[in-house]
């Protein structure tokens, strides 16, 4: 069976970013280049250093917060140091989000000097009683993308997800959803539950609610990243809840220190047997139905998740054969 090529010689940063002008689009952009996205209160002095992406230079992405990580007497600090670094970013492979604070501070960030060097914002709280507050407050005039945060009691609700999945079709933001992210900590306080140590997200009763996210926006063609890990010194424990991530179908997931980034992409590495399975799916001659690696494969039900681990395989490469093994 032959198999597709892929080009590893480029696979950190497969695509360059651009800095727009504000009626010139950005270019299309996958969740998957997310990777393991930093959250960085927009207080840090070292803003600048992260941003430019001479501090961390293996991030992918970066969210800068003014929402939980910044007390609310420091907000204005933190909107005049956003306001400071926008103008001097560059063009470069970071990709930069921010969360605003409430639909309020989203309205002031639009109007900032250099916003449109920034891909797009995180919106936190989003469920289907705040989506008309954010809507309210959206200007798309820079082609930016938006990462809504299901993080509220709605999230429980099957019923008012499906209800949010609907608006969002009809909000005329559906093409700027890059990817819908999971709240973990926040829906895990409304349960006044903290996971312990040694646990993974999975172990909490947020596995079927996750679950169902999945079931509700997958076949809408929605992707969702995945929860917050929350102790740096348990990277064993991180990298099961990263494979147990991706078994549910999630790309991406928030990084609370850069200790966590190289865990979570080594887990997203794809295995050369899955790899080799996903190239025969998706190769020209491939029959209806076959079997390789001891596994029965069919193109005609196997294709999406085919080219989702090509697409994996393109940004974060596949496991060595040694590794495997190990």
């Amino acid at each position: 069976m032959s198999v597709v090529p892929i080009d590893f010689r480029a696979l950190h940063h497969a695509e360059p970013s651009h800095v727009h002008g504000p009626h010139e689009p950005q270019p299309a952009l996958s969740a998957m280049r997310l990777g393991a996205s930093l959250y960085v209160p927009t207080t840090r002095p070292d803003l600048v250093a992260i941003a430019s992406g001479r501090k961390l230079p293996e991030l992918r992405s970066v969210i800068f917060c003014t929402e939980d990580a910044v007390h609310e007497r420091d907000l204005k600090q933190a909107l005049d140091h956003l306001a400071a670094l926008l103008p001097e970013l560059e063009p470069g492979p970071l990709l930069r989000f921010i969360r605003p604070r409430n639909p309020a501070v989203l309205r002031l960030l639009l109007r900032m000097d250099g916003i449109e060097r920034v891909q797009g914002f995180a919106l936190p709280k989003l469920d289907p009683h705040t989506l008309g507050d954010w809507l309210r407050a959206w200007d798309d005039c820079h082609g930016h993308y938006v990462l809504p945060i299901l993080e509220t009691a709605e999230a429980f609700d099957r019923r008012r997800m499906e209800l949010l999945r609907d608006r969002l079709e009809d909000s005329g933001l559906r093409d700027r959803v890059l990817g819908l992210r999971i709240g973990g900590n926040d829906l895990l306080n409304l349960l006044g539950i903290r996971r312990a140590r040694g646990a993974t997200i999975y172990d909490t009763p947020l596995r079927g609610v996750i679950a169902d996210l999945v079931c509700i926006f997958h076949p809408a063609g929605y992707r969702l990243s995945a929860p917050v890990f929350d102790y740096l010194d348990a990277p064993k424990t991180l990298a099961r809840e990263v494979e147990a991530d991706l078994q549910h179908g999630l790309v991406g997931k928030t990084a609370i220190h850069p200790a966590q980034i190289p865990v979570i992409e080594k887990g997203y590495r794809v295995s050369r047997e899955d790899y080799d399975m996903a190239s025969a799916v998706l190769a020209a001659d491939a029959a209806a139905v076959f079997r390789t690696h001891d596994a029965f494969c069919e193109p005609a039900t196997h294709r999406r998740w085919a080219a989702g681990v090509l697409e994996r395989a393109r940004v974060f490469g596949v496991t060595a054969i040694s590794d495997e093994s190990r």
